[in-house]
């Protein structure tokens, strides 16, 4: 019989270390969540159109940007296992800022792009003119996200994520203060309307950057060290996780389009679930990132016995995490949905995918982990093809099937994004431990 209590006590070290660095991690993704809340709330009291033209020109811009945050999060493991081989590699973040601000040129770029053919889907009550004017004004706001990711996983591979995740927190109130101001007018600034949003947004967005850059000064009058290689790094670890961000999100996204042509009750139903996943996940997605760090750090002291047991507590902390939760969504489903609408059939609809969603709840942080783990020894192709092969030849083909030959849809469709999941995480595992046992080799001889 397994001893919880011992396990717990052999590993708390490294259970402490993962969640003390962890929890200002998810601070700040649950505070991004906030923001988002926030600029619905404040669209939806101006108007339905001002929510629906935010709703179509972030889906757009989030599809770029994901990609360009995806290239960025590399910093991080990085810059630990430099610290790890005991490098210089504080005098790294000018470097570190040319690349974010590199990135953020693209992301401006291919948002701007994409404004010029918004004109051209056809969207429907007027949208596009909001839509294009939304998408133009906030392309500037890519600058502002990837010096802030930049900078913030610069300063998460030495520990410092204390200061980056209060500016998010401050964040939500700023931004929905400047929404109100830019959106209904406020003394000498006229009521902008739609338009309000963007700036808003925009405004916040250039805003944290700043204020993380002035809070790393001291770092950028460090003699500048020229790392031959390091972007090079930054790119070969980043793509892999930028396009396995960008396949998930896709993914997820094909799911909700594919659900939509069947009812607005499925749709609505699905909505719920997805939302109640995406708060879920912001702590295996948090103790990710802390795992990235830890790993990587013990990487580059070649220090095996730590990589082994951070990712021993980092997957015994989200496989009990996640039976919590699962157990609270099934044994209280009811109450839950009923938070987010009071529509019988949505909520009779919605009850029967609980349990598939616990099931995929758990898969979902076991990949997380495996996936931080992976980051954290520099290994990220893996990531990619995991995600790859689970959603477009598992996930995506056998909802599907379910859903349009069997007619088992809601249903269907979670029975194949929990395949992928699973499947992804068993690949994601797999090749961590096939990795591992490659480094212990390498260290005995």
């Amino acid at each position: 019989m397994v001893n919880i209590a011992e396990i717990f006590n052999n590993n708390k070290k490294y259970f402490k270390d993962l969640i003390s660095l962890a929890i200002p991690i998810l601070t700040g993704h649950i505070a991004h969540t906030l923001i988002n809340i926030g600029d619905i709330l404040v669209a939806g009291r101006h108007s339905t159109l001002a929510l629906a033209a935010i709703s179509v020109s972030s889906a757009i811009f989030m599809t770029f940007s994901i990609i360009g945050i995806g290239l960025i999060i590399s910093v991080s493991p990085v810059i630990a296992n430099l610290r790890g081989k005991r490098e210089d590699s504080k005098s790294l973040i000018r470097p570190t800022l040319l690349y974010s601000f590199i990135m953020g040129t693209v992301i401006f770029l291919l948002v701007r792009l994409s404004a010029y053919f918004v004109p051209h889907i056809e969207l429907a009550d007027n949208l596009a003119p909001y839509v294009v004017e939304y998408l133009n004004i906030t392309s500037w706001s890519a600058f502002g996200i990837c010096i802030f990711v930049g900078l913030k996983e610069f300063l998460q591979a030495y520990e410092i994520v204390k200061f980056p995740n209060i500016l998010a927190v401050i964040s939500i109130f700023a931004n929905l203060i400047f929404n109100i101001i830019f959106v209904f007018g406020f003394w000498f600034v006229p009521a902008l309307g739609i338009k309000g949003l963007a700036y808003a947004t925009s405004v916040v967005r250039l805003g944290q950057a700043l204020l993380l850059f002035i809070y790393c000064a001291p770092y950028l009058k460090l003699h500048l060290r020229r790392q031959k290689g390091y972007m090079k790094d930054l790119l070969k670890v980043g793509w892999p996780i930028a396009l396995a961000s960008f396949i998930e999100f896709l993914g997820f996204n094909i799911t909700a389009v594919l659900v939509g042509k069947f009812s607005a009750v499925l749709s609505a139903a699905h909505n719920i679930i997805i939302t109640l996943a995406g708060a879920t996940y912001s702590v295996p997605l948090s103790l990710a990132s802390a795992l990235a760090v830890k790993i990587g750090f013990a990487r580059g002291e070649n220090n095996y016995p730590d990589i082994v047991k951070y990712y021993r507590a980092g997957i015994i902390f989200i496989i009990v995490f996640m039976l919590i939760m699962s157990g609270v969504y099934l044994a209280t489903s009811e109450h839950i949905i009923k938070l987010f609408t009071a529509d019988i059939e949505v909520i009779q609809a919605t009850i029967p995918v609980i349990l598939l969603f616990a099931c995929f709840l758990m898969f979902d942080g076991i990949q997380g982990i495996s996936g931080g783990a992976l980051r954290g020894i520099k290994k990220t192709k893996p990531i990619m093809l995991s995600m790859f092969f689970s959603y477009i030849f598992i996930g995506i083909p056998v909802g599907c099937t379910l859903a349009f030959k069997y007619g088992i849809v809601l249903k269907g469709f979670w029975i194949g994004l929990a395949l992928a999941l699973f499947s992804a995480s068993i690949f994601s595992t797999s090749l961590f431990l096939y990795n591992l046992r490659k480094i212990k080799k390498k260290l005995i001889k």
